[in-house]
């Protein structure tokens, strides 16, 4: 039992290290041409069920962590997926950029502030 285990702890940590790649060019590309939004949500489907198997079976509890961050990377990609539909149909962005300009001059200004 502690060998299969193992053996899908590697293999997720072996598509773990395969996501970040995934990520960075669905980031610095700007568009969805070549993502699969179906393909996305069914490899997320599948790393949901896997999260479910190792609660309902109760073994093998550091699987648990492999499957949730192997889910939170492509649940990454879905939003880069999201954001590149939304500059590929010429959508406005989500956060306007006087609010982004807000927010860089607030930080900017409050980080070297002391406290008192």
């Amino acid at each position: 039992m502690l060998i299969d285990s193992l053996l899908e702890s590697i293999m997720l940590i072996c598509f773990a290290a395969a996501w970040p790649a995934s990520i960075h060019k669905s980031w610095t590309s700007r568009t969805r041409k070549g993502k699969s939004l179906f393909f996305l949500l069914i490899v997320f489907s599948g790393y949901m069920a896997g999260i479910t198997r190792v609660l309902l079976r109760d073994d093998g509890g550091f699987l648990i962590l492999s499957y949730t961050f192997n889910s939170l990377l492509v649940f990454c990609d879905l939003l880069i997926y999201y954001r590149n539909y939304r500059i590929d149909e010429g959508k406005p962005p989500l956060i306007p950029q006087s609010t982004k300009d807000f927010a860089k001059g607030y930080f900017r200004n409050r980080r070297w502030k002391k406290r008192v």
